[in-house]
Order: structure tokens, then sequence, then C-alpha cells
């Protein structure tokens, strides 16, 4: 009887039928070397995911990627709960349905809280985007099984876990990459079992039209030089976000960023529109000190903008519009123009975009389908050219072979 009921959990949890307790959480850490703890239902550490997330931090990884890390083993811990299953004893068996159970279940990220909302996986009539499906992403899963694979090899180094790692892998991939040159293209390989199908990147840039509607939905000059640096600098949300006075550079037109990958503080362009509405920002509410971050609250006690108010400035342009775009829109936007420029190279865009591999580029270089669309109806509309014979040839002699 207790093996039929471990096999209906299982199948349950395969099915998206049963949810994953509630259990433990992430939270900050208390030293720089642990910046996120995650631990169980009592507050307590769990040793052998810090041990895994400080030597993340000790090879020079983000804290951001700790946390995300963090939450990835959290899922896993919730899901050998349920099974009984202890983490050194987990085996392909358990991966199968964690990886099940992400294919099934409900994504708590993708409720819809605003009543207008439109419903997850549905299109945007006037920008063509489609709103992210429910449930976990591919490249989600994707991620989760990465985590857990490096998470086992790593206390595999010291005989802790399973014998051989629960997350299988491409004997494929491996022996092309271990064979590769650093500077050759990756080449094709079989994806590794339990791997999702990622799906098409496809280029996301606003059109100009749309883009000049967006720049006049915005309600003031800090609202309008924030999107206009974006877009000009190709920034991402978070690094553009926390520019403080000394770094912008109007001599030079440029703003200086703490990169995101790098951590590197690297300057990035700045339009002189841009540079003109940030003027007008300043003289309107003050010029930041030196050291004092440029976006601030404009209700209240002036402080930092958080990411969460830039986005909802977006938000309110998009209800008034109609439309669906993000803040990260932005870049996609400003990397789709460079890669368009005949005069810009592709090493000049992964100067502006920070990429560090060209094929980060890639979905940029595919044709729009909405470019492809307008060049077809043209051509649906020019009228078909006139056959002539070539000169020398005689048109009896055409009409005796094929008729007519």
């Amino acid at each position: 009887m207790e093996v039929v009921a471990v096999d209906e959990v299982r199948q349950a949890l395969l099915d998206g039928r049963r949810a994953l307790p509630g259990v433990g959480r992430v939270r900050p850490g208390a030293a720089g070397s642990l910046p996120f703890v995650v631990v169980d239902d009592h507050d307590v550490e769990i040793a052998p995911i810090s041990t895994f997330l400080r030597d993340l931090m000790l090879t020079d990884m983000s804290p951001l990627t700790a946390r995300s890390y963090g939450h990835d083993l959290l899922r896993w811990w919730r899901l050998l709960s349920v099974l009984s299953v202890p983490w050194e004893h987990a085996s392909r068996s358990e991966v199968e349905v964690l990886v099940g159970w992400m294919r099934s279940a409900d994504n708590p990220q993708r409720h819809r809280r605003r009543p207008a909302a439109a419903p997850a996986g549905s299109m945007n009539r006037r920008t063509g985007k489609p709103s992210l499906r429910q449930g976990y992403a591919p490249a989600t899963i994707n991620h989760a099984l990465s985590v857990l694979s490096t998470f086992y090899a790593f206390h595999a180094q010291f005989g802790h876990g399973p014998v051989s790692n629960p997350v299988p892998v491409s004997a494929s991939r491996r022996a092309r990459l271990a064979h590769r040159s650093p500077i050759e293209a990756q080449g094709e390989h079989r994806r590794a079992p339990l791997r999702q199908k990622p799906p098409v990147l496809l280029p996301r840039a606003i059109p100009d039209g749309l883009f000049d509607e967006l720049v006049g939905a915005m309600r003031s000059h800090r609202d309008r030089a924030l999107l206009a640096l974006y877009l000009s600098s190709g920034a991402r949300a978070s690094e553009l976000l926390g520019v403080r006075g000394e770094q912008v550079d109007w001599t030079r037109q440029q703003v200086w960023v703490v990169s995101k990958g790098t951590r590197a503080l690297q300057p990035v362009p700045a339009s002189p529109e841009a540079l003109r509405h940030l003027a007008c920002y300043f003289d309107e509410h003050g010029t930041p000190a030196a050291d004092e971050i440029i976006w601030r609250t404009l209700r209240g006690t002036p402080r930092p903008l958080p990411y969460f108010a830039a986005r909802r400035v977006l938000q309110r342009a998009n209800a008034l519009l109609g439309t669906d775009w993000t803040l990260h829109d932005l870049r996609h936007t400003t990397i789709e123009r460079m890669t368009s420029d005949p005069a810009l190279s592709l090493p000049d865009v992964m100067a502006v975009s920070r990429h560090q591999r060209v094929s980060s580029l890639d979905p940029y270089l595919r044709p729009r389908v909405d470019d492809v669309f307008e060049r077809l109806q043209r051509h649906y509309t020019q009228p078909r050219p006139a056959q002539t014979l070539t000169p020398g040839y005689d048109a009896a002699d055409f009409r005796t072979v094929f008729g007519g």
C-alpha cells in the first residue's frame, strides 16, 4: 500500500495535480560570502546548499546569480520532501518528476492581478507580442536542470551525494565541446535527455511610430529622459537605474554603468535628446550630488527610483496605449537598430551592448516578421513584369514549339 501511495504521489506531481509545499524560503544572508541563504520550514539553514552557494560566490558569481540558484534548489528541496527522498539519494527518477511537474504545474508568477491584464499566452494586437504563457517556460526548466547538475557535480568532488549525477547529460555535446576551438562557432548537437526544446528567439524591437507614441505618453521630464537613455545606451534596466551623478559625462555624451555580467564600470552612449531631457529633469528637481543616484521618485521625500517603480511608468503608458512594452524591449530596440545599420559592424554592436559572444546577437540578425510581411505586401501590389523574348529568337518559332 505504501508503494502504491508513493507512485500516486509521483504521478500527481508529474501531471501537475499536486502543488509543492510552501516550506522554506530564500532569505538574505548575514555574510558577504553568502549573500542569500536557503532555509527550511524551521528557518534552519540547509547546509549542502549553503556550501554550494558559498563556492559560487568565491568563484566571483553575482549575488543575484546566487539568489537565482537558491530558488531553483529550494524548489528541488521541496520536491524531495514530498517524495521523502534525501538529497544525497536522488536519482534520475526524481529529476524526471521535477521536469514533469514544471511542464504541467501552474506558475504563480503568471497570475494576472490586474483585472484588465491580458490572459497568459494571448497576443497583443498593437505590438504583435505574445504574453508569457501559463506555466514554466522551457528556458526556466533547462536552467533548473543546469543548476541541479552543477550542484551535484560540486558535491561529487568531495564524495558526497549519489554515485552518478542524477541529471542526464548529452554525450555528443560533451564530445563536441571537448575538441572545439574556443574561436569556432558551437556546432549542432542533440539535446540531453529531459532538456526542453528552446523556442526560436525573435527581435522585440519597438517600431519608430509606436516608440514616438510611447514617448508622448510619458508624464514627466524624468520619464522621458529615462526612456531616451534606455534607447540610446542599450543598457539593461538595473544598470541604468544605478547611475550616479558623477557618472554622467555631458562632454563626451555618455554615462557610466556597472555592467551586469562583469560588474565593471563601463561607458554607454547617450543621445543629445536623452541628455536634453535629463537636463530638464535636473533643472526641475535639482541636480543630484556626485554620489547620489540620479533617478529619484517625484512624490514625497526623494529617494532612489526602484526597478518596480520604473516598470510601473511603462505599465501606465501601456494601459493608455493598449500596448505591452517592457523595459527590456528598449534594449532589444537599440540593438536591432544598430544591427540593421550598415555603417556599424558586429564588433561595434557588441561594444555598445557589451555582449561577450557573437552568437548572442543571432536573434537580432533574423528578419523581423513585420518587415517581411510589409515587403510581401509591396510585392503583391506590383504589376507583373511583361515577358519579352531574348533578342535573336523568333516569336513564330516559340508559338510553334510552345503554342499560343
